[in-house]
């Protein structure tokens, strides 16, 4: 594989609700398969995807710049330039990231690309299911949806 350079690859913008951020798939860009990064910026006031956990994915976050702030579980800690934030798969990993600061918040995020996944959402109450492609990929899924959780269904019910 040939090395890609940030300045290549370019940026896809996320904007809903209060969920705002810039985002580059470095690792889809080089060619990766099974470990994922991408480079984040999240303007001043912005947030990254909303409050989850990955049951089968392990993430992990790299500050390149600015100041950030982590949710996880019920604590939020500060996050500054050379911090690491290991992500296991589970429910203690929950979290969010979001940029209190007046300067743009960049840093790099990655993850194990295991396939099939399942991703929680506890603030709103919702899985996700994804089969096929591994969360963050671009290719194709045999299965893919959100559901609430309290949706559930007897495996005998028709």
């Amino acid at each position: 594989m040939d090395p890609t350079n940030e300045a290549d690859v370019d940026w896809t913008e996320t904007d809903r609700d209060d969920t705002h951020f810039r985002r580059k798939k470095l690792a889809a860009a080089a060619g990766g398969d099974r470990l994922g990064c991408s480079l984040y910026e999240l303007p001043p006031g912005g947030n990254s995807w909303p409050y989850h956990f990955h049951t089968g994915n392990e993430e992990a976050i790299y500050v390149l710049s600015g100041a950030g702030t982590l949710r996880l579980g019920d604590d939020e800690h500060d996050l500054l330039a050379g911090d690491y934030v290991a992500l296991p798969a589970g429910e203690e990993s929950a979290h969010r990231v979001g940029n209190r600061s007046e300067e743009p918040f960049r840093y790099l995020m990655l993850s194990t690309m295991d396939d099939p996944e399942v991703s929680v959402y506890p603030d709103s109450g919702k899985v996700g299911i994804f089969a096929g492609s591994a969360p963050g990929s671009d290719d194709p899924r045999t299965v893919e949806g959100y559901y609430r959780r309290d949706d559930t269904v007897s495996y005998w019910d028709e």
